[in-house]
C-alpha cells in the first residue's frame, strides 16, 4: 500500500506526528490513566471504550476491535487513500513526500488545479450573493443561507466567458479542470456552466474536484457534472460525503439517494448523514468507499420502475462489498415522491417514517427473484434457489454470506450444501457453517504459542529488545513459526530505540502478517487481563527467548544426530 513512498519517510512521518493531535480535533478525547479515552467514532456506543495510547501512539476500540495508527485513523475517519493520509500527516509537520521525477511533475501539475478549483468555487459564491433570481430560486426550494453556506453552493451567471474575466491568463487550467471547453477549429474556449445553481463536489479532504450545476428554469440538461478531469473520477465519487462524514458516522449509516437537492434538502430539516451518486448507478467502488465510513448503507429510491431498476443495479453491486459488519438496505418511496418532497411536504418526522419501512438487501434480493415465481409450487421454489445461486456467490464468504444462505434455505425448505446445490445430508450444512478448521499448535497460558508471546512483547514493550545481545537473535532458528517476523522486530528496535508500536506494525502493513500483529498488538499478555509493567514484559520476554533458544537448538540437534532418525534437514534414514 505505500506503493512508491519510502518506508523510511512514512516511518520518520510516524515519529514525528501525535496520534493524540491527529484524533483530538476530530474525537475529542479526555485523559484516563496513561491513555486517553472516548466513546468509539466507528460504532454506536454510551460508555467510552475507544484508548488512545500516546506511548505506543496507538488507538484501539475494546467495543468494536478496531484499531490503528495516525495512518490508519485518517483512512477510517476521514475516508481517505492511503497516499492522501500519508500526505496530510506530513504537511503537517512541515515535511514534503518524496517523489521520483515522474511523479514530481505530476503533483506539480496536480496542486495548482486544486487551488485553482477553490478559487472558482470562492466565485461562484460570491456570484450568488449578487443574484436575486438564485437566491429566490434556492428560497423556493426550501433552502437557507446557512445550508448553502456549508455545502458551498454558488451561482455561475449567464454567458460565456464570465469565468476567464475573473480568472485571468489560466485558460489552459481551466480547460484541464473541466472548466471551460475548447471547441474545434481554434475558436476561443467557453464555459462549461452558464446560468446555473452550482453544487462543489470535494474528495475527502475537502478539496474542491468538481461541480454539478442545476438550471434555474426548464432547459435541459437539467443537472450537468464536470467531465473526467486530473482531479475528478464521476464513477468513484459521490456528492456530500465530506460534509456527511460526522453525522454518518454518529449514526452509523449513510443514506444513498440520487440528487445534489435531495442532499441538500435533508440537510436543511437535519438529516444530514446523506450522499448522492453523481448521475450514476451506484456501483461497487461508491459501496467500498461508503463502508470505509460505516457499516450500513441505506439506498433510497423511486418506487418507480426507474427507481426499482436502479435499486437492483446498486444490490448488485453491494453484495461484493457484504463482508461481515456490514449491511445495507433498501428504502422505496412512494410514486411520484423524491426525498426533497418528502420533507417539504412533512419535515424530518415524515422521512423518518419512511425511513421505518426500509427492507434488508437479503429480503429484497429474494423478494426481486421471486416476483414472477410461483413460490407455492416446487419447481418455483428450484427456480429462486436456480437464480440466488450466482448472485450468492459474489458475497464475501463469512457469517453475512451464511446467515443469507439460510434465509434461501427457509424460503424453500431445503437445506443447501457448500455449491449452492442440494445437502446430502444435514452434517454438509454445518461443516459449510463451521468453516475451515486449523490443526491446533501447542499453545501456553493463555492461547499463545511461546513464539507470539515473544512477538507480542516485541510489539507492546518494544524496550525488551534493546538489550537483546545480537548472538541471542542470531541463534533463533529461522524455520520456526514466526522466527522471521520476530527478528525483523528486534532488528527495527535495536536500530531505533524510540521505535512506538504503530511504527513497527506500520512495516507490515503490506504484508499478510499485520492483521495478526495488530491482535497481538492489543492482545492482553495475561489470560485475566491485568497490566504488565515493563519490569515483568523484560523478565517474560527474557524467559520466551531462552525457550526459543533451546527449541532452536534442539530442532539442530535432530537435524545432524543420526540417531534420531534423521538426517541432515531432518531427511529420515532408509
Amino acid at each position: 500500500m505505500a506503493g512508491s513512498i519510502p518506508q523510511d519517510f512514512i516511518d520518520t512521518v510516524l515519529a514525528k506526528v501525535d496520534i493524540v493531535e491527529i484524533i483530538d480535533p476530530r474525537v475529542t478525547l479526555k485523559k484516563s490513566g496513561a491513555n486517553y479515552s472516548a466513546c468509539c467514532p466507528f460504532h454506536n456506543e454510551k460508555t467510552p471504550s475507544f484508548s488512545v495510547s500516546q506511548t505506543k501512539q496507538f488507538y484501539h476500540c475494546f467495543g468494536c476491535g478496531v484499531n490503528g495508527n495516525a495512518i490508519s485513523f485518517l483512512m477510517e475517519y476521514d475516508s481517505m487513500h492511503f497516499v492522501d493520509a500519508i500526505e496530510t500527516l506530513a504537511e503537517s509537520v512541515g515535511m514534503e513526500v518524496p517523489r521520483d521525477a515522474a511523479q514530481k511533475r505530476n503533483s506539480d501539475d496536480i496542486k495548482p488545479l486544486y487551488t485553482l478549483m477553490a478559487s472558482v468555487s470562492t466565485f461562484y459564491q460570491s456570484q450568488l450573493r449578487q443574484s436575486q433570481e438564485a437566491i429566490d430560486y434556492l428560497k423556493a426550494r426550501g433552502l437557507s443561507g446557512e445550508t448553502a453556506k456549508r455545502f458551498g453552493i454558488g451561482y455561475v451567471p449567464d454567458g460565456w466567458d464570465t469565468l476567464q474575466q475573473h480568472i485571468p491568463g489560466e485558460d489552459q487550467a481551466l480547460i484541464k479542470t473541466g472548466m471551460l471547453i475548447k471547441p474545434d477549429g481554434g475558436k476561443r474556449p467557453y464555459q462549461r456552466f452558464r446560468n446555473r445553481i452550482m453544487f462543489p463536489i470535494k474528495d475527502s479532504r475537502g478539496r474542491v474536484i468538481g461541480f454539478g450545476g442545476r438550471v434555474l428554469d426548464k432547459q435541459e440538461p437539467k443537472y450537468l457534472n464536470s467531465p473526467e478531469t486530473p482531479l475528478f473520477h464521476k464513477g468513484s465519487e459521490v456528492y456530500g460525503l465530506y460534509e456527511a462524514r460526522k453525522a454518518a458516522q454518529d449514526h452509523g449509516s449513510v443514506i444513498v439517494v440520487e440528487g445534489y437537492m435531495d442532499v441538500v434538502a435533508l440537510a436543511e430539516h437535519g438529516i444530514e448523514n446523506v450522499v448522492a451518486t453523481l448521475g450514476t448507478a451506484a456501483n461497487e467502488q461508491h459501496s467500498q468507499l461508503l463502508f470505509k465510513t460505516v457499516p450500513t448503507l441505506v439506498f433510497c429510491f423511486d418506487g418507480d420502475r426507474a427507481g426499482r431498476a436502479a435499486a437492483w443495479r446498486a444490490l448488485q453491486a453491494t453484495l461484493p462489498c457484504l463482508n461481515d459488519g456490514r449491511d445495507a438496505h433498501f428504502l422505496f418511496l412512494p410514486d411520484g415522491e423524491d426525498p426533497d418532497s418528502v420533507v417539504k411536504a412533512g419535515g424530518a418526522a415524515n422521512f423518518n417514517d419512511l425511513m421505518a419501512t426500509r427492507i434488508s438487501i437479503v429480503d429484497y434480493l429474494y423478494q426481486h427473484l421471486s416476483d414472477d415465481i410461483d413460490m407455492s409450487s416446487i419447481g418455483g421454489k428450484a427456480q429462486l434457489a436456480e437464480k440466488a445461486k450466482p448472485l450468492l456467490k459474489t458475497i464475501p464468504a463469512g457469517v453475512y454470506k451464511q446467515l443469507a444462505m439460510q434465509r434461501l434455505e427457509a424460503l424453500i425448505g431445503l437445506p443447501l450444501g457448500p455449491s449452492g446445490g442440494v445437502a446430502n445430508s444435514g452434517n454438509a450444512q454445518n461443516s459449510l457453517r463451521a468453516g475451515n478448521t486449523q490443526r491446533p499448535q501447542q499453545k501456553t497460558e493463555g492461547g499463545l504459542t511461546i513464539m507470539s508471546r515473544a512477538v507480542l512483547l516485541c510489539l507492546q514493550h518494544p524496550e525488551v529488545a534493546i538489550q537483546l545481545p545480537a548472538t541471542s537473535a542470531q541463534s533463533i532458528n529461522t524455520e520456526l513459526a514466526g522466527a522471521p517476523i520476530l527478528l525483523q522486530l528486534i532488528t527495527g528496535i535495536q536500530s531505533d530505540h524510540t521505535i512506538t508500536t504503530a511504527r513497527l506494525l506500520e512495516r507490515f502493513r503490506d504484508t499478510g502478517q499485520h492483521p495478526f500483529l495488530v491482535k497481538l498488538a492489543t492482545k492482553s499478555y495475561w489470560p485475566d487481563g491485568r497490566d504488565l509493567d515493563q519490569q515483568t514484559a523484560q523478565t517474560e520476554f527474557e524467559w520466551c527467548m531462552q525457550r526459543l533458544l533451546e527449541r532452536s537448538q534442539k530442532t539442530l540437534r535432530d537435524q545432524l544426530d543420526p540417531a534420531s532418525g534423521k538426517g541432515l534437514l531432518g531427511i529420515g534414514r532408509r
